[in-house]
């Protein structure tokens, strides 16, 4: 007698699977998408849990292959495409040196992160979640305990990474808790409890790790295809990609050189942050650029409980708020110092707090789509999957573009977009050439000072940042220039017809989804809607 062969999962199945197991097995991101159901837990970086996470993530991607995607919605094909890429390169990374089993800084960075993922808003009564943050820094020792089991060489400038990290994270053990108000007793043990482990662990960056150190950090450029693949969907290989690249940052060193210019601006009178983001949309609802709701955000200094902890850490000023259940206004933690007029209007409003990151997240938050909605949200080292990338950051610098577009920007201003473009293409250079194998660490360093006008600190903490998590630089420029590729094919086809305003409201409707996919199903719809 034969056995009959299960039933194909549906879409809506296999996605809320996926979605579960998701945050399941990444508590911390979990708290900073909204999804509090482990907002006690650290993940579990053990061998018996790693082993078990790359069954579940295969297992997953075998029943999704059985599903008819000729049956599927649009969206849902979308979504299923991109949760397959996300799955196909997290095999890829937990079983190279670029997760958990080799990479000393994401145990250290899961560690603090989850803590602070609950102090970082009001999602919940402040008791209940003291209780979340009692039970995360109970499980501290453990989680370094496990990464120091799996890690047994790593490059350097990794460990080196990982020991500001360490620094960064004692400071919040050992200072920022202790700010908290109305915290019991059992807090402090645990958080000293976590401290000595924190200390633990940085003895064995130190002392062990260290002085084994590797010297290869690439992940290869069959690696790096790989991810332009199936987390990107970009058909363009590394090669294409360095080649227009290097085109384009020879087109910004020239704009910059005729202009004299090799830096930033100096700073200038301090500005006020809220006024600047009131007038930049009054201005860009006034070119009918955007349909911009009412998404508040209020500018605010560090909380005491960070301030000596942050500058160690991947403490970002502007962090994309939970994609549920987020309370409103939305917190922007402002820089300590002035950092200039050009900076709070390009970086502070525009890129990040205004038409930038914050309204494509507003966007994002009410896609259709289920993956589109969580993507791109800021977790504990970089984003929820790395497919969100070029759709936010893609998004955030054209969204600066646009307001160039409207006259918006100074003459200095937009000098300093373009050192900025000169800045992302140098860094997509670098991701390209680092993980094939044509820069190491000191070269790829060199062309960071001497290309992009960076430091010799900045570059530094930027080609570790590059080797650690390849395609990940490429983002910006591969998200930028597809919005602008397309946004021009879709204004030849549609002629005077064409409203720019439509065109924006209907890319930012997708949410963070790879901007080559949006770009497919758009031009599928206004052929759609020609015949």
């Amino acid at each position: 007698m034969t056995s009959t062969p299960p039933r194909p999962p549906s879409p809506t199945e296999w996605l809320n699977r996926f979605l579960a197991a998701y945050c399941r097995r990444r508590p911390v991101n979990a708290t900073f998408i909204g999804i509090h159901d482990h907002d006690a837990l650290l993940p579990d970086f053990s061998d018996r849990g790693l082993a078990d996470l790359v069954i579940e993530m295969a297992s997953l991607l075998s029943d999704g292959a059985t599903i008819d995607l000729e049956k599927t919605t649009p969206i849902e094909r979308l979504d299923l495409r991109v949760a397959f890429g996300f799955l196909t390169t997290q095999l890829w990374e937990f079983g190279s040196n670029h997760g958990p089993r080799g990479n000393p800084s994401l145990a250290v960075s899961e560690a603090v992160f989850g803590a602070m993922s609950l102090l970082l808003s009001d999602f919940a009564p402040y008791p209940a979640r003291l209780a979340s943050l009692e039970a995360r820094l109970s499980a501290v020792p453990r989680l370094l305990a496990q990464a120091r089991d799996q890690i047994r060489t790593a490059p350097l400038p990794w460990i080196e990474r990982a020991l500001r990290e360490c620094r960064g994270t004692l400071a919040f053990l050992e200072q920022g808790i202790a700010t908290l108000e109305g915290r019991p007793a059992t807090l402090d043990r645990a958080a000293a409890a976590a401290a000595a482990a924190v200390s633990d662990y940085r003895d064995y960056l130190l002392g062990q790790l260290a002085p084994r150190a590797s010297s290869r950090a690439a992940a290869g450029e069959e690696a790096l295809t790989l991810l332009l693949r199936e987390a990107h969907f970009t058909d363009q290989s590394p090669a294409e990609i360095a080649r227009f690249t290097e085109e384009e940052l020879s087109k910004a060193e020239a704009e910059l050189a005729a202009a004299g210019r090799t830096m930033p601006a100096a700073s200038g009178a301090s500005l006020d942050y809220q006024r600047e983001w009131e007038a930049a949309r009054a201005r860009a609802v006034a070119a009918d650029l955007i349909t911009w709701p009412d998404f508040p955000i209020r500018y605010r200094p560090r909380p005491s409980w960070a301030a000596a902890a942050a500058p160690d850490l991947y403490f970002l000023h502007y962090r994309a708020p939970a994609a549920f259940g987020h309370p409103e206004p939305h917190e922007y933690l402002v820089p300590d110092d002035h950092p200039g007029d050009s900076a709070v209007r390009l970086n502070h409003v525009i890129h990040h707090g205004g038409i930038g990151h914050h309204l494509q997240n507003w966007y994002a938050y009410r896609s259709a789509s289920r993956i589109g909605r969580i993507a791109a949200v800021d977790c504990a080292s970089r984003t929820a999957m790395l497919a969100g990338g070029t759709m936010a950051e893609g998004w955030a610098c054209y969204a600066t573009d646009l307001m160039a577009e409207i006259g918006y920007l100074t003459p200095e201003e937009r000098l300093d977009e373009i050192a900025t473009r000169r800045r992302i293409c140098a860094r997509a250079i670098v991701d390209v050439e680092l993980h094939s194998g044509r820069f190491g660490f000191e070269r790829a360093a060199r062309f960071y000072r001497e290309r992009a006008g960076m430091t010799g600190e900045q570059a530094a903490a930027e080609v570790t940042k590059n080797s650690m998590f390849p395609g990940g630089a490429v983002i910006y420029l591969l998200g930028l220039e597809g919005i602008h590729q397309l946004r021009r094919q879709l204004a030849q086809r549609g002629g005077n017809g064409f409203s720019l305003k439509a065109f924006h409201d209907r890319l930012l409707s997708f949410g963070s989804l790879p901007v080559p996919l949006i770009a497919q199903e758009m031009l599928r719809e206004t052929e759609a809607a020609t015949r």
